[in-house]
């Protein structure tokens, strides 16, 4: 099956930079799109920043400026730098990807799957 695996979790202080990334391994013919999301305590899980497999890239209003989502094609992992870190910032961040397997259409937006989550925390 697909696996994704998130690394780059930790703590750090308001202001600074933490890298996220996620590797995809398993049962992969292509890649459509990937992407991050975060869930805090008591709240929904929300879209963070996606890109897809052509390099279009979407970000969530209250990161934009501060974050950059990047993608390595050949080796399955897509990246997230997240600069000047605010409190509000903590949450459990998710790796995200829409993939395709061998017989289904080109157009076709694949199927999703989470990696297990990695914890970000920001202090004062």
């Amino acid at each position: 099956q697909v696996q994704l695996v998130e690394s780059g979790g930790g703590l750090v202080q308001a202001g600074g930079s933490l890298r996220l990334d996620c590797a995809a391994s398993g049962s992969i013919f292509r890649i459509n799109a990937m992407g991050w999301y975060r869930q805090a305590p008591g709240k929904q899980r929300e879209l963070v920043a996606r890109i897809t497999n052509v390099g279009s890239t979407t970000y969530a209003d209250f990161v934009k400026g501060r974050f950059t989502i990047s993608r390595d094609s050949a080796k399955n992992t897509v990246d997230l730098q997240m600069d000047s870190l605010k409190l509000e910032d903590t949450a459990v961040y998710y790796c995200n990807a829409q993939i395709s397997q061998a017989g289904e259409g080109r157009f076709y937006p694949g199927r999703d799957y989470w990696g297990q989550g990695t914890q970000v925390t920001v202090s004062s």
